[in-house]
């Protein structure tokens, strides 16, 4: 499944689908291409280039009001999430957008809604670009320790959203023509497709990496974001040293790496030195009830471990469970295991992996019956345990939609379309942009021999897959079924998606 939209920090959202960047929703998951590390850059820059140009003169030469801000967020918004691949497991997303959540709760008013994505890519990165959309990295979960880090990562991006960081320096940045602007752009990611900038130009202390090389943060909007950030982490209970931690692990990796994929302009922006001094001084200043503070980081540790088994290259993931003894290992690394054994297609192995960390489960936590679930629907000969399994995890948590997805094919296979459609139909209403949704939706329509919604979900999965030719040709057959003034409407809906949407192709 491919979800694209993320009304609000409490949307509940699942896994991508196949064909895009990798099959997010099925344990076979492929490793992202290294090649989208490149294209961050370019897309970024291009986005500035349509969004930039978009505003009146006055607008981009003056006032960049609320309304410019937010067109500007709303095209990078749709550029960024047809070009490259987010994770919809309600799991992990639901599980950044609450700790995001917690901490908009306790800052000053923003100015915009906050729309939360988590994006598969290794870099240890995250950004908050215009009006309010953020993009967290699952490289950056996993490279750190806690959530009070990844918490303070997130503090510091959303109080460059609540300043208005990104307007003020675009009213400031003096920009002469809009020639200027494309040189500018193009020489700042021409030369950014070098050694240590593959993660395409985005990081902590800063917004998308074009807006910050090219609008030039000032050490004033950055020293405010560490400020304002530092507050709303210890208002929303969280250890302060996690900023810091978080900064010394950019650091750390830095000397290890030459800069490894942290981008070339984030060296020399505002210096880190700096700022973990200031910070810590900071600190120093509250009193011990406050620098002791203390926040479980059992889900953090829950959606890392995620993360690192479906999500990452499996051998790496193996590598890290192999440093372990089985027989000491956690709950969790059992389940972890088990998923990364199962995507190598060991499957004997797996299984009995499976078995093992199930039945140290907590409670029947529904996480761990949806993964064994899983593994039966994808690679098992029973049936009817992936039906067991699956059941029991929508049963214990209905928001599960990734649980809801293979539960809904496993009816939709056993004869039971209707109860498959209607149950596929709720999950689309919730992710209406996925890919893996549309064609399975697609598939099942034509069980029915209800030919033009078989033909018009798949056009929607050609469409968010970003496949141009296999579009039209679906396009071209849909056509021949839209025969009432509904199905008329529903084309023409298509339609206008498939316009705004291959802009971005």
């Amino acid at each position: 499944m491919t979800q694209r939209t993320s009304p609000s920090t409490s949307c509940r959202t699942l896994p991508t689908p196949s064909g895009r960047k990798g099959r997010l929703w099925s344990a076979g998951t492929l490793a992202v291409r290294e090649k989208a590390h490149r294209l961050v850059a370019l897309v970024v820059a291009l986005v500035l280039l349509l969004v930039l140009a978009v505003p009146s003169q006055s607008a981009l030469f003056s006032e960049f009001t609320i309304s410019d801000e937010a067109e500007l967020g709303r095209k990078f918004n749709v550029m960024f999430r047809a070009r490259f691949p987010l994770i919809e497991d309600p799991e992990i997303v639901d599980y950044v957008r609450d700790l995001t959540g917690t901490i908009v709760d306790v800052m000053p008013p923003i100015a915009f809604p906050i729309n939360v994505h988590v994006v598969r890519n290794d870099s240890m990165n995250a950004f908050a670009t215009a009006a309010g959309y953020v993009f967290v990295f699952s490289g950056l979960i996993l490279n750190l320790d806690n959530e009070a880090e990844l918490a303070g990562v997130i503090a510091h991006e959303l109080a460059h959203v609540q300043q208005r960081h990104i307007a003020q320096s675009i009213e400031h940045s003096q920009i002469a023509s809009a020639g200027a602007l494309v040189g500018m752009l193009a020489g700042v990611f021409l030369g950014s497709q070098g050694k240590g900038d593959a993660a395409g130009g985005v990081m902590l202390g800063s917004m998308a990496g074009a807006q910050s090389a090219m609008l030039s943060y000032s050490r004033e909007h950055e020293r405010e974001a560490d400020n304002i950030g530092l507050t709303s982490l210890v208002d929303a209970g969280y250890d302060p040293r996690g900023m810091i931690d978080a900064f010394e692990t950019i650091r750390r990796r830095t000397w290890m790496g030459g800069g490894g994929d942290i981008p070339a302009y984030y060296l020399t922006h505002p210096g880190i030195e700096e700022r973990i001094g200031y910070i810590e001084q900071r600190i120093a200043r509250y009193p011990e009830e406050v620098r002791t503070q203390h926040k479980d980081s059992g889900r953090f540790d829950r959606v890392k471990t995620l993360l690192r088994a479906r999500y990452s290259d499996p051998k790496i993931a193996l590598g890290y469970y192999a440093h372990e003894d089985e027989g000491s290992m956690s709950c969790l690394d059992r389940l972890g295991r088990a998923i990364v054994l199962s995507r190598l297609n060991r499957i004997q192995e797996a299984e009995r992996a499976f078995a093992r960390a199930l039945a140290c489960s907590p409670g029947r936590d529904p996480l761990w019956l949806r993964e064994t679930g899983i593994f039966y629907f994808e690679y098992g000969q029973r049936q009817d345990k992936a039906v067991s399994y699956l059941q029991e995890a929508v049963l214990r948590n209905p928001r599960d939609l990734m649980a809801l997805f293979f539960y809904a094919r496993i009816l939709a296979e056993t004869g039971k379309v209707d109860e498959g459609i209607a149950m596929m139909q709720r999950i689309e209403k919730r992710l209406p942009e996925d890919a893996e949704i549309h064609y399975y939706l697609g598939r099942m329509y034509g069980q029915k021999n209800d030919m033009f919604h078989a033909y018009l979900h798949l056009c929607y999965a050609r469409l968010y897959k970003n496949q141009k030719q296999k579009f039209l040709r679906r396009l071209d057959g849909l056509k021949t079924y839209a025969q009432t003034d509904g199905q008329k409407k529903e084309l023409a809906r298509l339609e206008k998606t498939y316009k705004e949407w291959s802009q971005y192709w």
